[in-house]
């Protein structure tokens, strides 16, 4: 039987246009797809990789229950990615991430095949398809809870690239569209329109054209999705709250100046670590380009215009250093730009592409084994709260995780009390973020009222005080020290974790 179907296999094959069985794309998407599976299998390896997941996985779940996105759920980021993890748990059910995660993989194949689209027009078939390879080789370039994971920015970049694509063709209802798209994952996606108005004024200015037409394309491809998601499918104050206007505390200059600093610079340079193999020929032609040195080419090409290149990573470090966070998984939006001015770089340089492919092949391979070796403490220790919070409730109870650890909520199986799934809520505490403006006085706009209100419906059965050493710990918030004293008592200490349960 298994002959035959070769045999049938391969007459089918046979059948199939000589362009479709040995053309460019059908002899590369296999390749990148292996590549992209093969760089992301570690991330299979674990229930949650980040607080972000648990936070998403939470949302679902309080959606999936008739919650409604904010209002009863509640989070600063745009719908899409919350929609889909509900999609999934509707599909696969949400007692694992496994969908997510297969997903991510399909995110980051088609951003490379997008890259390679994008290089294949400007610098042949050979760069495309180095450029494909080299950004899947990158994409885990980060500490692995970074990349590994399957968060807003693996989601969001497919869009983005896109927007860039559409853009370099002229295709700008399109563009517009897709620069929507990205931003409703996250926010700082929206940057790519700076790198898109600049490829419209460009070539309205090349071709003799007016902008204008092109530039309504642009808006109402923009506008459209923005509106029917605010508009129609969620509260459009709710949405502009929590999407546009509420972010100013989160994103403001106050916190951590050296801890912040240290991040920026350690983030920086692990990147580079990872993508020197392509980096170093952007410098070296930076370098030549001071010097006032012409760029010898062994075909006599030149380097062409990599103003919208440059266009494009400048709005990206723009959107890393919004909220001076510079979290590590921010990093993954400069990835795509550096890639394509690496590719260039080589491809129109005497370099050879075997020693660039080689280092980021090295490169990723360790950052691959970093994954897999990757310390689990940390998740040892919030699987072991979790399974306390499951053997000291039942399914009808609720819970209230005083910490920045929402994936408690989804691990434990059970229901917040809350839809403020985090501390920051409520304190105005931040990754990144010192002593200093963190308090009961510092939360968002009524959320005190707003958490007295759901507490008022009934007090959680089991109060997690995950703050450990941090400034919002329930000594320096004075509603929660006097909950905790007058209305619980302790049942559990794990490490730095204190659990504790209503009092009968």
């Amino acid at each position: 039987m298994s002959d035959a179907l070769a045999r049938h296999f391969a007459a089918l094959t046979a059948r199939l246009p000589e362009r479709v069985r040995t053309g460019y794309w059908t002899r590369l998407v296999p390749v990148l797809a292996v590549l992209a599976t093969v760089t992301h299998i570690p991330s299979f390896l674990r229930p949650v990789w980040s607080p972000d997941e648990g936070y998403l996985a939470t949302q679902a779940r309080m959606l999936a229950d008739g919650g409604v996105l904010y209002d009863t759920v509640v989070d600063r980021k745009p719908p899409l990615l919350p929609w889909l993890y509900e999609a999934c748990f509707a599909l696969f059910g949400s007692a694992s991430l496994w969908p997510l995660r297969t997903l991510a993989i399909v995110a980051h194949l088609v951003t490379a095949i997008l890259l390679a689209s994008i290089a294949r027009g400007r610098w042949g078939n050979r760069a495309g398809g180095a450029a494909g390879a080299l950004y899947l080789l990158v994409s885990i370039g980060l500490s692995p809870e970074d990349t590994q994971a399957a968060t807003f920015e693996v989601f969001m970049l497919p869009a983005m690239v896109a927007a860039f694509r559409y853009a370099e063709r002229r295709r700008w209802l399109a563009a517009g569209i897709a620069v929507a798209l990205c931003s409703l994952t996250k926010q700082t996606g929206g940057a790519v329109m700076l790198p898109v108005l600049w490829m419209l004024l460009q070539d309205a200015r090349l071709r003799g054209v007016r902008w204008q037409p092109a530039l309504f394309k642009i808006c109402f491809g923009f506008a459209l999705p923005i509106s029917l998601v605010a508009v129609i499918l969620t509260n459009p104050k709710g949405f502009l709250f929590w999407v546009v206007t509420g972010s100013g505390d989160y994103a403001s200059l106050g916190g951590a100046w050296l801890q912040m600093t240290g991040r920026a610079l350690g983030n920086s340079a692990i990147l580079l670590a990872a993508g020197l193999g392509f980096l170093a020929p952007v410098g070296h032609r930076l370098w030549l380009r001071l010097r006032h040195r012409a760029l010898p080419s062994p075909r006599g090409e030149e380097y062409g215009s990599t103003s919208d290149l440059w266009v494009w990573l400048l709005s990206s470090v723009v959107a890393v250093s919004t909220g001076f966070h510079f979290f590590g998984h921010y990093y993954l939006q400069l990835m795509p730009p550096l890639v394509l001015l690496g590719t260039g770089a080589v491809a129109t340089s005497k370099l050879r592409w075997k020693p660039v492919l080689l280092y980021s092949a090295v490169a990723s391979f360790a950052f691959c084994a970093l994954a897999v070796f990757w310390p689990g403490q940390r998740m040892n220790h919030t699987s072991q709260v979790a399974s306390t919070i499951a053997e000291q409730t039942t399914a009808k109870d609720t819970v209230l995780v005083w910490g920045m650890h929402p994936e408690l909520y989804w691990l434990a199986d059970r229901r917040p009390v809350t839809r403020y799934l985090t501390a920051g809520f409520l304190t105005n505490f931040s990754g990144g973020k010192d002593g200093k403006d963190v308090g009961e006085q510092y939360s968002m706009a009524d959320a005190w009222q707003t958490f007295d209100e759901e507490l008022a419906k009934g007090l959680p059965e089991i109060v997690v005080d995950d703050s450990g050493r941090s400034p919002y710990q329930p000594v320096h918030i004075p509603r929660i020290e006097n909950l905790l004293d007058t209305r619980y008592e302790v049942v559990g200490v794990n490490a730095d974790t204190v659990i504790y349960r209503l009092k009968r």
